[in-house]
Protein backbone atom coordinates (compact mmCIF):
# COMPACT_ATOMS: atom_id res chain seq x y z
CA UNK A 1 0.00 0.00 0.00
CA UNK A 2 1.08 3.60 -0.64
CA UNK A 3 2.31 6.08 1.17
CA UNK A 4 -0.39 8.84 1.50
CA UNK A 5 0.39 12.50 1.22
CA UNK A 6 -1.26 13.99 4.18
CA UNK A 7 -0.16 16.54 7.15
CA UNK A 8 1.02 13.61 9.06
CA UNK A 9 3.93 12.31 6.40
CA UNK A 10 5.12 15.64 5.45
CA UNK A 11 5.93 16.75 9.19
CA UNK A 12 7.77 13.30 9.66
CA UNK A 13 9.49 14.89 6.85
CA UNK A 14 10.19 18.67 8.74
CA UNK A 15 10.98 16.25 11.91
CA UNK A 16 14.16 14.50 9.85
CA UNK A 17 15.38 18.20 9.26
CA UNK A 18 15.13 18.84 12.70
CA UNK A 19 17.10 15.99 13.30
CA UNK A 20 19.67 17.42 11.08
CA UNK A 21 19.66 20.34 13.24
CA UNK A 22 19.82 18.90 16.37
CA UNK A 23 22.96 17.39 15.27
CA UNK A 24 24.45 19.95 13.61
CA UNK A 25 24.55 21.81 17.49
CA UNK A 26 21.41 23.94 16.34
CA UNK A 27 18.21 24.34 17.76
CA UNK A 28 16.09 21.60 16.26
CA UNK A 29 13.67 23.22 13.82
CA UNK A 30 13.18 21.18 10.76
CA UNK A 31 10.87 22.90 7.37
CA UNK A 32 9.52 21.72 4.32
CA UNK A 33 8.00 23.12 1.45
CA UNK A 34 5.36 21.42 -0.18
CA UNK A 35 3.52 21.92 -3.45
CA UNK A 36 1.10 19.51 -4.71
CA UNK A 37 2.71 16.54 -2.64
CA UNK A 38 6.36 17.07 -3.66
CA UNK A 39 8.50 18.31 -1.24
CA UNK A 40 9.94 21.07 -3.41
CA UNK A 41 12.31 22.52 -0.31
CA UNK A 42 13.74 21.36 3.11
CA UNK A 43 15.30 23.35 5.38
CA UNK A 44 16.55 23.35 9.26
CA UNK A 45 17.84 26.15 11.70
CA UNK A 46 21.19 27.43 10.84
CA UNK A 47 21.40 30.20 12.93
CA UNK A 48 24.77 28.93 14.66
CA UNK A 49 26.86 27.66 11.10
CA UNK A 50 25.93 30.90 9.52
CA UNK A 51 26.24 33.25 12.77
CA UNK A 52 22.52 34.88 11.56
CA UNK A 53 19.98 35.17 13.54
CA UNK A 54 17.45 35.43 10.71
CA UNK A 55 18.26 31.65 9.69
CA UNK A 56 15.24 30.51 10.98
CA UNK A 57 14.38 26.74 9.20
CA UNK A 58 11.53 28.63 7.40
CA UNK A 59 13.29 31.64 6.22
CA UNK A 60 15.40 28.79 4.69
CA UNK A 61 13.16 26.88 3.09
CA UNK A 62 11.04 30.42 1.95
CA UNK A 63 14.09 30.66 0.04
CA UNK A 64 14.75 27.47 -1.64
CA UNK A 65 11.24 27.50 -2.03
CA UNK A 66 11.37 30.90 -4.06
CA UNK A 67 14.33 29.91 -6.12
CA UNK A 68 12.55 26.22 -7.49
CA UNK A 69 9.76 28.03 -8.23
CA UNK A 70 11.37 31.18 -9.81
CA UNK A 71 9.16 33.77 -8.18
CA UNK A 72 8.69 35.03 -4.43
CA UNK A 73 5.07 33.70 -3.85
CA UNK A 74 3.79 30.26 -2.52
CA UNK A 75 0.30 30.75 -2.38
CA UNK A 76 -0.60 27.34 -3.70
CA UNK A 77 2.35 26.09 -1.26
CA UNK A 78 2.47 24.03 2.50
CA UNK A 79 4.90 25.30 4.51
CA UNK A 80 5.54 22.28 7.78
CA UNK A 81 7.63 22.97 10.53
CA UNK A 82 8.11 21.64 13.94
CA UNK A 83 7.81 24.30 15.72
CA UNK A 84 5.23 27.39 16.09
CA UNK A 85 6.54 30.35 13.76
CA UNK A 86 8.10 33.28 15.46
CA UNK A 87 7.17 36.84 14.82
CA UNK A 88 9.90 37.39 12.03
CA UNK A 89 8.86 33.80 10.26
CA UNK A 90 5.13 34.45 10.15
CA UNK A 91 5.84 37.92 8.94
CA UNK A 92 7.96 35.95 6.23
CA UNK A 93 5.08 34.03 5.57
CA UNK A 94 2.71 36.84 4.92
CA UNK A 95 5.01 38.07 2.40
CA UNK A 96 5.38 34.76 0.49
CA UNK A 97 1.58 34.81 0.57
CA UNK A 98 1.91 31.31 1.46
CA UNK A 99 -1.33 28.89 1.66
CA UNK A 100 -1.16 26.64 4.33
CA UNK A 101 1.25 26.26 7.39
CA UNK A 102 1.37 23.42 9.18
CA UNK A 103 3.15 23.24 12.59
CA UNK A 104 3.75 20.58 15.00
CA UNK A 105 4.86 22.03 18.59
CA UNK A 106 3.39 25.31 19.85
CA UNK A 107 5.79 27.80 21.05
CA UNK A 108 3.67 29.52 23.95
CA UNK A 109 6.26 32.40 24.56
CA UNK A 110 7.82 33.60 20.81
CA UNK A 111 5.27 31.98 18.66
CA UNK A 112 2.80 34.09 15.91
CA UNK A 113 -0.66 32.97 17.65
CA UNK A 114 0.49 34.68 21.32
CA UNK A 115 2.21 37.31 19.86
CA UNK A 116 -0.58 37.73 17.70
CA UNK A 117 1.38 38.16 14.16
CA UNK A 118 -0.98 38.66 11.50
CA UNK A 119 -0.69 36.17 8.66
CA UNK A 120 -1.71 36.72 4.80
CA UNK A 121 -5.82 36.61 5.14
CA UNK A 122 -5.75 33.66 2.68
CA UNK A 123 -3.43 31.02 4.89
CA UNK A 124 -4.65 28.30 6.50
CA UNK A 125 -3.49 27.07 9.82
CA UNK A 126 -2.95 24.03 11.18
CA UNK A 127 -1.45 22.86 14.73
CA UNK A 128 -0.41 19.81 16.38
CA UNK A 129 0.82 17.51 13.72
CA UNK A 130 3.28 15.63 15.81
CA UNK A 131 3.41 18.14 18.37
CA UNK A 132 4.74 15.22 21.28
CA UNK A 133 7.61 14.15 18.67
CA UNK A 134 8.65 18.01 17.90
CA UNK A 135 8.47 18.89 21.74
CA UNK A 136 10.63 16.08 22.94
CA UNK A 137 13.32 16.42 20.46
CA UNK A 138 13.12 20.37 21.82
CA UNK A 139 13.03 19.43 25.24
CA UNK A 140 16.29 16.82 24.86
CA UNK A 141 18.35 19.49 23.06
CA UNK A 142 17.68 22.14 25.63
CA UNK A 143 18.33 19.51 28.36
CA UNK A 144 21.18 18.25 26.75
CA UNK A 145 22.71 22.18 26.38
CA UNK A 146 22.06 22.87 30.30
CA UNK A 147 23.98 19.62 31.35
CA UNK A 148 27.44 20.59 29.18
CA UNK A 149 27.39 24.10 30.57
Amino acid sequence: MLQPFDDLYFMKKALEEAHMAFGKGEVPVGAVVVLKDKIIARAHNLTEILNDVTAHAEMQAFTAAADFLGGKYLQECTLYVTLEPCQMCAGASYWTQIGKIVYGAPEPQRGFVNLNTVLHPKTKVVSGILADECSLLLRRFFAEKRNLN
